[in-house]
């Protein structure tokens, strides 16, 4: 070694001894508490090499190599400012990403599917460690955004890096009757024009054929594939397990042959006639927001032929339908207005999975099977009409298919069975007639479940004025599932 090398090795050493003297003692007790706090969030991790970082962190505390306060140094005045500002609003994005990645993150209700239990504008805290957090597929991204940024229309993250599914460990699994935040599974290929609508891509498909999709993307958008952990966010109530055979018989939910506990708050759509009609006042003492209220406008034969009054003038009383809790139904039976409420008929429409569904209602649904990791079927025809999704779409194997012979084939080779390496659930709303669930769309995969709803933060009623009771004070801080006493946990899974 010459001189000029030792010489520097020498300044280096120095360097480093007088940065390390001239540190402050708060910045080496905020250094201690930063490190023990990564070191016990890599443990969590299970991934070791994560470590690594940990010499940029005692860099950023301590050494000061790396020049990110330099701005500090700066004798301009706008330019600490500014930076100032950057500075703060960095940390605070990644503070963001952390929490909203592994511990927990406030999501909307959109829609009526769980009311009475949630309600449209609540804003909820979702537990993510209660399952065990997901490490992030897509690591890469916008942390306050889903997936599209707002006004640019651009995808919030990137497809690279993209990490497999792995969740860590948390504080207990799905059970039934929990309510749960999940990835909609039908959410892996969409239409960017519709990604906010009910529609999706698969309706579409079923209403215009892929073609028409593909070559008007004016109308459409483009069509693209997204990620799992960036698809839309789903709330429901988990009613089946894995490895339970789940049914539906008069609306009652049969779990391997057993009623399971309906929530209290269940509601399913009634018809009923009131003289006089309902006021205002009357449907918010029902609790029934203006979206579920709909008039049934029917001649004086047709309400007769479904047994409701006719006036001797031939005038039909107003007749309605809503969807309904058991109280809510008794509270009108009480109303001497009432003459008759009648359980609407259940729609025919497409159910999951729709080729052995054929007979199937929303009311009267299976018994269908729900795949467990490690079980096994016989894959015969029916079996690859309820389960091909499972297997191509969510298990990786994406050109499985069966032939005109009823040979399935998985990668290329004829399979007479098939063993699951995930976990699926069965996960319906309470607004039972009202409830885009998995009677619809089918199973949701274990790598797709997000958290469960902890609290609800706030309210908001988008009917009412800021002053006449916009914000619903009532249920500020309240249990997001208070019906959950009502299941019974022993046999959950």
């Amino acid at each position: 070694m010459d001189n000029n090398s030792a010489t520097k090795d020498n300044n280096a050493i120095s360097d480093f001894k007088r940065r390390i003297k001239e540190t402050k003692p708060t910045r080496w007790i905020r250094f201690a508490i930063v490190a023990l706090i990564f070191t016990a969030w890599v443990a969590w991790l299970g991934s070791w090499w994560v470590l690594i970082f940990l010499i940029l962190l005692f860099d950023i505390y301590i050494t000061g190599y790396i020049p990110l306060t330099w701005w500090k140094k700066s004798k301009n005045p706008v330019v600490k400012a500014v930076m100032s500002w950057v500075d703060a609003i960095l940390y605070a994005l990644i503070l963001v990403y952390f929490v909203f990645t592994f511990v927990g993150q406030n999501y909307a209700i959109p829609s009526s599917s769980l009311e009475k239990t949630l309600l449209v504008g609540d804003y909820l805290w979702v537990n993510k460690m209660a399952y065990g957090p997901r490490v992030p597929m897509t690591p890469v991204h916008f942390p306050l955004v889903q997936n599209r940024m707002p006004i640019i229309d651009t995808k919030s993250y990137t497809e690279w890096p993209s990490w497999k599914y792995r969740r860590l460990k948390g504080f207990g699994n799905v059970e039934r009757g929990d309510i749960v935040v999940f990835n909609f599974p039908q959410g892996d290929t969409v239409c960017t024009k519709y990604m906010e609508s009910p529609e999706t891509y698969y309706d579409l498909v079923k209403k215009y054929g892929r073609f028409t999709i593909k070559n008007n993307p004016q109308v459409f958008g483009d069509v693209i594939y997204v990620p799992v952990d960036r698809r839309q966010n789903y709330v429901k109530r988990a009613v089946g397990l894995p490895g339970e055979t789940i049914q539906i018989i008069a609306d009652t939910i049969y779990i391997d042959g057993r009623p399971i506990p309906q929530p209290e708050n269940v509601q399913h759509n009634y018809f009923f006639q009131v003289n006089g009609g309902l006021s205002e006042a009357d449907w918010e003492n029902l609790g029934i927001a203006p979206d579920d209220r709909f008039d049934w406008n029917v001649d004086a034969a047709t309400a007769s032929a479904n047994g409701f009054e006719v006036n001797p003038d031939r005038t039909v009383p107003a007749i309605y339908v809503a969807p309904l809790t058991p109280a809510m139904r008794a509270t009108l039976e009480a109303d001497p207005r009432v003459s008759s409420i009648v359980k609407a008929s259940t729609m025919s429409i497409p159910l999951f999975p729709e080729v052995t569904a054929a007979d199937w209602t929303v009311a009267d649904y299976g018994p269908l099977w729900i795949p467990k990791k490690g079980a096994s079927i016989s894959l015969d025809e029916e079996a690859w009409h309820r389960y091909s999704r499972v297997i191509r779409n969510y298990e990786g194997h994406p050109e499985a298919y069966i032939d005109a012979d009823g040979t399935v084939y998985i990668d290329g080779k004829p399979a007479k069975d098939y063993t699951f390496t995930m976990d699926y659930y069965f996960m319906m709303g309470d607004n039972r007639d009202n409830s885009s669930d998995s009677r619809f769309w089918g199973f949701v995969p274990e790598d797709h479940i997000v958290g469960r709803p902890w609290r609800v933060l706030v309210s908001f009623d988008k009917d009412k004025g800021l002053f006449s009771g916009k914000i619903r004070w009532n249920r500020v801080f309240k249990d997001a599932n208070p019906d959950k006493p009502a299941f019974s946990t022993s046999d959950s899974k």
